[in-house]
């Protein structure tokens, strides 16, 4: 198999299985911070126990977005020589700043876990929002690097040599407050998503209106209200986002509803896929004149199409399938979010129907494949370049060959990891059930 393709699929699986702690490391914080002040005001000791359990939780689960983490960086540096030249000389601020970040965030951390019947109320709610910050702060900075790729800022290269190094330049380059805004609301959104499905399910459990149940309708109600909230920040970024692309990375755009005629009042195309040969979107559904305003919040407004460029520096056409999937997880996620509210606060139901139940199940892991397909949008739509505009993937890939082998001991690696955190996870909060510290 080609180098370059192993290459990417390796460094891709391994940031999809990172990406997973990485996200929950920085959402779940959040909700133990919003239980620890809901304690601080009501008194009511179920939001305390929720966020003493949430932030053990979330202890396990650092544990294991250390090491994926670290074998990112590892695998940066093995499989991709050309574009950690660029990142060492322009770039490496924000790696810098972030290991101050994560000190932050897993020493607040420890002391709120080990000394939490010590602190006075304002340190505990002090720590929490310190290890939810450093985690937030952690996750921005190091996306940056990604934002770097697609806004480059700060050098040039001139005849194979990075001249004109300005470092705060790449670190605050035109995408930065867009995309890590992105990826801190998203991860919030998905913190409380997946909390949510854990008390849905431990909800459809419980038999009878027992104080259990009482515990997680809680713990579900205040995941439904955080996680729709950060949904619909995200669907405001999103629009930011999409005017962005519009700006700098055009053909991504184009990618991403497969548009290959420049026009004017472009429509938006929902569903269907992208077809290649007849350079349309079969099945889709188009709303006239929208990716326009999209755009540029104007309906007028010109929208540059695929043929506008060369083919080979087409992002793949599948993008425009990953692209819907995102965004239509995001409203499917808000709409849930809107019904719970309706049901619990508005009708005073004391309880849900069982499929309403299946639903909230359902958006925790709905939630993290939205993050997933995000990602995948996020890098595939910048092909062919690793750095837009100025390095092409291939030209920044290793060449030194046995990327198979060090796919199959990765794999191995992330099997690992993946079944010792549920068993960790599963026998601990087995051995501590909820029932005994309410």
């Amino acid at each position: 198999m080609d180098e370059l393709i192993l290459a990417r699929s390796l460094f891709g699986t391994t940031m999809g299985f990172h990406i997973i702690f990485a996200t929950l490391g920085v959402g779940i914080p959040l909700l133990s911070l919003i239980s620890e002040i809901t304690y601080q005001v009501t008194k009511d000791k179920h939001y305390a126990v929720m966020a003493q359990r949430w932030t053990k939780g979330f202890a396990v689960l650092l544990g294991v977005g250390i090491p994926t983490g670290t074998i990112a960086g590892v695998q940066l540096t093995l499989l991709w020589p050309g574009f950690m030249e660029v990142v060492g000389k322009v770039i490496a601020l924000p790696f810098q700043i972030e290991i101050f970040a994560f000190l932050l965030e897993a020493l607040f951390m420890s002391i709120y876990v080990y000394a939490q019947d010590r602190l006075s109320a304002s340190m505990r709610i002090i720590s929490l929002s310190l290890v939810t910050l450093g985690a937030c702060a952690s996750a921005v900075l190091i996306t940056n690097v990604h934002a770097f790729e697609g806004t480059p800022a700060g050098f040039r290269i001139v005849n194979g040599e990075i001249v004109d190094i300005d470092p705060w330049a790449a670190f605050f380059n035109p995408s930065f407050f867009v995309t890590g805004g992105h990826v801190a609301v998203t991860a919030f959104m998905t913190g409380a998503f997946t909390i949510a499905s854990i008390a849905a399910f431990k909800m459809l459990r419980e038999k009878g209106l027992t104080n259990v149940y009482h515990f997680h309708r809680k713990a579900l109600m205040l995941a439904l209200i955080t996680g729709g909230f950060f949904s619909l920040l995200t669907a405001l970024n999103g629009h930011d986002s999409a005017q962005l692309l519009h700006k700098y990375q055009p053909e991504k755009l184009a990618a991403a509803e497969g548009l290959f005629e420049t026009q004017a009042y472009a429509p938006l195309a929902i569903g269907g896929y992208t077809d290649r040969e007849s350079k349309e979107v079969k099945w889709g559904i188009e709303i006239p004149w929208l990716l326009s305003f999209l755009a540029n919040n104007r309906f007028d407004e010109v929208v540059i199409g695929l043929n506008d460029y060369p083919e080979e520096e087409w992002p793949p056409l599948f993008v425009h399938t990953l692209f819907n999937a995102m965004v239509g997880i995001g409203f499917l996620l808000l709409g849930l979010s809107i019904i719970g509210f309706i049901w619990h606060d508005l009708m005073r139901k004391k309880s849900f129907p069982k499929w309403m139940m299946w639903l909230f199940i359902a958006t925790g892991p709905l939630a993290m494949c939205g993050i997933e397909f995000g990602w995948i949008f996020a890098c595939t739509g910048r092909q062919p370049w690793v750095i837009y505009r100025v390095m092409l993937t291939e030209d920044a890939v290793t060449k030194t060959g046995g990327i198979g082998s060090l796919f199959i001991m990765f794999g191995i690696v992330y099997l690992i990891l993946l079944i010792s955190v549920v068993l960790v996870l599963y026998y601990y909060f087995k051995r501590h059930p909820v029932s005994k510290e309410i």
